[in-house]
């Protein structure tokens, strides 16, 4: 679905800066994970279950392409 959306950003700003802004995207998305499973009080096992499904997610919608 957004595979090429990422592949078209990705040749557009150079693989180098592409890869930088998802890694900090990436962080950014753990740590929400993280701070909704504080919040809740899910413990870190099954925090990470969720990042685990979220990099499923993540390569079903083509945002790991």
């Amino acid at each position: 679905m957004f595979a090429p959306i990422v592949t078209t950003a990705s040749r557009l700003i150079g693989k180098k800066e592409f890869n930088q802004l998802r890694g900090k995207v990436i962080g950014l998305h753990c740590q929400t994970i993280t701070k909704f499973c504080n919040a809740v009080g899910i413990n870190s096992k099954e925090r990470q279950k969720l990042i685990k499904l979220a990099k499923s997610n993540g390569k079903t919608l083509g945002l790991l392409a």
